[in-house]
């Protein structure tokens, strides 16, 4: 004999049997044209690799779950076209990198860093007709050891921003890039959604929990200390503000940030040194499912901010065995397992997220700009505007 449906409805078991299908938040995480959070990030500049990545022979780059041929002509100029040649469709992957651009394998177009095509040399007089013809192409530009590309609509490209922690440096300093994915805790490429790790900039308490109780001090013992928190709201970034009392009385104040679009203001957790924050890391999303993580800092010595990549156990990430991931899990297994997108249907924020909250309030802003046909914070159009400053850093002060 069944009971009655009223009394199964009131049976709350919280068994996972009959849930809704989980959901996530489209317009935060996925990153294709045409979608809101894709057409907001295209109103930037994002790197896509390193100076040397692009050479002669022809490299292949997803960027914003677009597919792209990245190269450098003859000239020493950097160009990054649409995969398939506007002739007949075979991919410039194959093409020969020239003097003054890229040429197709299969009837010989030539194209150079801005799509014009140059010659069409199975064509009478080798094209009469190529001046109307542009194979699809982005703006690029370098610096820092990057190279950035702007993805956008033509008459929004904002001017490419210097930072000042990268301009100013200190003597005996110069600048580093790494490709390598400093910060997300396991390999190059990282199989989830980039707001997995954008969210994890804004959520301090975890670094009490994940990168020391649970898995061992990963960093220095002042940052396994549970924090007083607060957050505060900026024009282009959420600030965390934490204070650690330290045993010999001073106090550790630390400020990190999370900058539009998809920077890491991080200070060093190592803590090294005090003061302003020492590099930037940019995240880059490759696609919905897919992220990986350009830093540049401020060092002394080549190899400087390898050095910052934690160790779980004493042993790099992927030194670790299966079974030495699951007891020594760090940010790369704590993002991945929420899932190629996070269920945000799933989630119960409580008020050590607060953060999150304003974070996911500052995209929201920024994509009702973008909706209503303005530009987003932290664009500009003025190439006098000075280099973007933040107050990130790490700073020993008394009690």
């Amino acid at each position: 004999m069944h009971p009655p449906a009223s009394a199964s409805a009131a049976l709350d078991t919280g068994t996972a049997y009959g849930r809704a299908r989980p959901t996530w938040r489209r317009e935060l995480t996925e990153v294709g044209p045409g979608t809101p959070m894709g057409e907001l990030l295209r109103r930037y500049w994002h790197p896509i690799g390193l100076i040397t990545d692009a050479g002669a022979t022809p490299r292949q780059v997803r960027v914003l779950g677009e597919d792209l041929i990245l190269f450098r002509d003859g000239g020493g100029r950097p160009g990054l076209v649409v995969p398939h040649c506007a002739h007949r469709g075979s991919s410039l992957y194959y093409g020969r990198v020239e003097e003054r651009g890229i040429r197709c394998c299969y009837h010989g177009w030539l194209f150079d860093v801005e799509g014009h095509c140059l010659e069409q040399p199975c064509e009478p007089d080798g094209g009469r007709m190529r001046d109307r013809v542009r194979q699809p192409w982005y703006p690029l530009a370098e610096r820092y050891g990057l190279i950035w590309a702007y993805l956008g609509p033509p008459a929004r490209k904002p001017v490419l921003p210097a930072y000042e922690c990268l301009e100013a440096l200190d003597a005996g300093e110069f600048l580093e890039a790494d490709d390598s994915s400093i910060g997300g805790g396991g390999p190059q490429v990282i199989d989830c959604n980039w707001l997995q790790h954008y969210e994890n900039l804004v959520d301090p308490f975890h670094v009490v929990i994940l990168h020391a109780s649970f898995s061992g001090t990963q960093f220095v013992p002042a940052m396994a200390l549970m924090p007083k928190v607060e957050w505060e709201a900026g024009e282009i970034s959420i600030r965390t503000v934490s204070r650690r009392v330290l045993p010999e009385g001073k106090v550790l104040h630390r400020i990190s940030e999370a900058a539009l679009p998809t920077l890491r203001v991080i200070p060093s957790p190592r803590i090294g040194r005090y003061g302003r924050v020492e590099s930037l890391g940019w995240i880059l999303p490759i696609d919905d499912h897919h992220f990986r993580i350009f830093v540049v800092g401020r060092v002394t010595e080549p190899g400087e901010l390898v050095k910052m990549r934690s160790r779980l156990g004493g042993k790099l990430w992927e030194e670790l065995t299966p079974a030495e991931h699951q007891r020594f899990p760090g940010d790369y297994e704590a993002q991945v397992s929420q899932g190629k997108i996070a269920w945000h249907s799933e989630e119960h924020l409580a008020q050590s997220d607060r953060g999150i909250v304003m974070l996911r309030r500052l995209l929201e802003k920024q994509l009702a700009r973008v909706a209503a046909g303005g530009d987003p914070a932290g664009v500009s159009f003025d190439p006098a505007t000075p280099p973007v400053r933040f107050a990130a850093g790490n700073f020993l002060r008394d009690a």
